[in-house]
């Protein structure tokens, strides 16, 4: 019962204001009676809701208990430095963490003058292909680069890292010069340098900051002292806040 409703939510996708009953239900797999059945279930819980063209979207109870999940607080935490960056370059600003194998965006800062990219809160990017992604994998335990090698490297464009080795040594660099970089390795055109954030034990990164815009116009030498400087002071931040 709570696997399919819970497969019912994730059938859910970004952007989506309602989505048919019969979408749901091809999207899980499930038959419509039962799909019809568990949207009543979770529509009583307040987890989903009918929209106005006879469709369902996502209840607002989930947004409620979005705000309870313990990353909130790293999120107010990291803002101002977000916001720093974002003044200091005009780009895209992310904050992510790794979850599993991908790299799961909790925030992002963008304006009119930064390139329109798809990405936003709660969105989520294979980790070897992302600034990221990769600054978390870098610095990150073992096992997370294990996971992924074990799952395999998809290719996204024609500069996407495919080959184990090769991703490997470009972790190694990424640790000897303290930044990852995405050069239009998850989208043609778009490139984003990132800096791993570590928490008050300092043994491996909490999350990380990026700021991603057009490949033309992201200058390696003027981003990469504004992205390292902000996850150091939000480092310390983090430090700070636990003693």
């Amino acid at each position: 019962m709570l696997a399919r409703g819970s497969a019912l939510l994730h059938a859910f996708g970004a952007g989506e204001d309602e989505v048919p009953l019969a979408t749901l239900a091809a999207r899980t797999g499930l038959p419509k009676p039962t799909v019809h059945r568990l949207l009543g279930q979770l529509a009583d819980l307040g987890l989903v809701e009918r929209g106005d063209c006879g469709g369902y979207r996502l209840g607002l109870t989930l947004f409620e208990l979005g705000q309870r999940v313990p990353y909130r607080r790293l999120r107010e935490q990291a803002l101002p430095y977000l916001e720093e960056m974002y003044e200091a370059t005009h780009e895209n600003v992310h904050l992510a963490v790794v979850e599993g194998t991908d790299s799961l965006f909790l925030d992002k800062l963008t304006g009119h003058r930064s390139m329109r990219i798809p990405t936003q809160p709660g969105a989520r990017l294979p980790a070897y292909c992302t600034a990221t992604g990769k600054a978390l994998l870098a610095y990150g335990p073992d096992c997370g680069l294990s996971a992924v090698l074990g799952q395999g490297l998809r290719r996204r464009t024609p500069r996407t890292i495919v080959l184990p080795r090769l991703l490997q040594e470009d972790l190694v660099r990424t640790r000897a010069r303290g930044y990852a970089v995405n050069w239009e390795e998850a989208e043609v055109g778009v490139s984003a340098i990132a800096a791993p954030v570590f928490g008050p034990s300092g043994a491996h990164p909490v999350a990380a900051i990026s700021v991603t815009g057009a490949t033309r116009g992201l200058s390696l030498d003027r981003i990469a002292p504004v992205v390292c400087a902000a996850a150091r002071a939000l480092s310390h931040q983090l430090a700070r806040a636990q003693a």
